[in-house]
């Protein structure tokens, strides 16, 4: 790995575990196994580092694709938000730093967020196509059941270790049965046999 991917992967653990005012140099060199003055040298400031930071999780954040072609609804909406919950808990620490020094840093939050809220624009498109398609009824709320979705994934990402009550479904239900009520709010139905063999003549 190279020090400036090195240097990045060592303030990541470090910024979640303390924040960004907790995060010195200092303790980002040790994490990293370099220098301090490296630091400086590949990044200028503390500032310019964490900048870095926040790029570079947009970019390596993972966007799941939903199909262009709607097959099973359930399984597809079920294998991305499994997808979308499982990054947000690998990065909890980092959301709730950055959420927590919002007024300070707004940006740092914002772009922690990016991947996820494109993940919702994307199910947006999807389960759009699924109304075009008649397997999803045209007059369904669709923003607000994104919202409401999005906001499960973040909240039992975030706070099941919190308020565990509050998330009576197993971890590793949870996001499928997050999904099997969303579809039933947007009167999803699975696609038949005869609608599969229209899309493919099409």
């Amino acid at each position: 790995m190279e020090i400036r991917d090195r240097i990045l992967e060592a303030a990541k653990r470090v910024y979640a575990q303390h924040g960004f005012r907790g995060a010195t140099t200092r303790l980002i060199a040790i994490e990293a196994d370099v220098n301090e003055v490296t630091i400086f040298r590949t990044f200028g400031s503390k500032a310019a580092l964490f900048d870095s930071l926040m790029h570079s999780h947009v970019a390596q954040s993972p966007l799941p694709l939903l199909p262009d072609e709607p097959m099973n609804p359930e399984a597809e909406i079920t294998r991305w938000g499994t997808s979308v919950l499982q990054h947000l808990r690998e990065h909890s620490s980092l959301l709730r730093k950055s959420i927590g020094e919002l007024e300070e840093r707004p940006d740092a939050a914002v772009s922690m967020c990016e991947g996820p809220n494109c993940a919702g624009m994307l199910l947006t498109d999807y389960v759009l196509r699924l109304q075009s398609l008649g397997l999803a009824d045209a007059d369904a709320d669709l923003q607000t059941a994104v919202s409401m979705l999005m906001s499960a994934l973040f909240g039992d990402a975030l706070m099941r270790d919190i308020i565990p009550n509050a998330f009576p479904q197993s971890p590793e239900e949870a996001a499928a049965r997050y999904v099997s009520t969303f579809l039933r709010g947007l009167g999803v139905r699975a696609a038949t046999p005869r609608q599969s063999d229209l899309r493919t003549a099409s």
